[in-house]
């Protein structure tokens, strides 16, 4: 399932939203450090900070060491602003016609430049693309501006057999002529 590559974007301050390369060294370096801030934050807001990336779950330990194969089924996306990888989305299919977003991070050096916008703007443009009715997301209680960033996207709270406390589930509907407006078309 490839994702469109928006970098015909000229804008040198743009925020330029590609498909991760697997394959490319530079790309497995900057996603691993995307998701090591991720990670390490959310086990410190859980109230069990670790010491060192060997001490995280082993699940997210996982991701951090294969990235290749944890999301070789995934859409994996990455921002890049002023040059740099700035954050980074996982598109995980669910069930037929559904999406979950997963680690929707941005780095903390380029936050309030809409680069979680521009991820999600990307993520609800390849559900479009690959005909999928609903994008689903978990988010943990505690953050707030997440909640609202997710809110003022269409997402709403919704119930589901999510059994983890603090997590706050929600979702949305993805209309097929709602792709991003300013998005270069695609060619897959």
């Amino acid at each position: 399932m490839p994702a469109c590559d928006h970098e015909s974007v000229t804008d040198p301050l743009s925020t330029v939203i590609a498909a991760w390369d697997r394959e490319s060294s530079r790309e497995i370096i900057e996603l691993t450090a995307l998701l090591t801030d991720y990670h390490l934050q959310t086990e410190a807001e859980k109230g069990v900070p670790v010491a060192s990336v060997q001490a995280l779950p082993g699940k997210y330990l996982a991701e951090l060491v294969d990235p290749r194969g944890v999301f070789a089924e995934d859409e994996v996306l990455i921002a890049h602003r002023e040059g740099r990888a700035a954050g980074c989305l996982v598109i995980t299919p669910r069930r037929e016609r559904t999406l979950e977003i997963k680690r929707l991070w941005t780095d903390p050096d380029h936050r309030g430049r809409r680069v979680a916008t521009s991820l999600l703007d990307a993520a609800r443009d390849h559900a479009v693309r690959i005909g999928a009715e609903e994008i689903r997301l978990s988010v943990w209680e505690w953050r707030a501006d997440a909640i609202a960033l997710y809110e003022k996207n269409g997402f709403a709270e919704t119930t589901r057999g999510e059994e983890r406390e603090q997590l706050v589930c929600m979702a949305r509907t993805v209309q097929i002529d709602e792709q991003h407006s300013s998005s270069p078309p695609c060619s897959e």
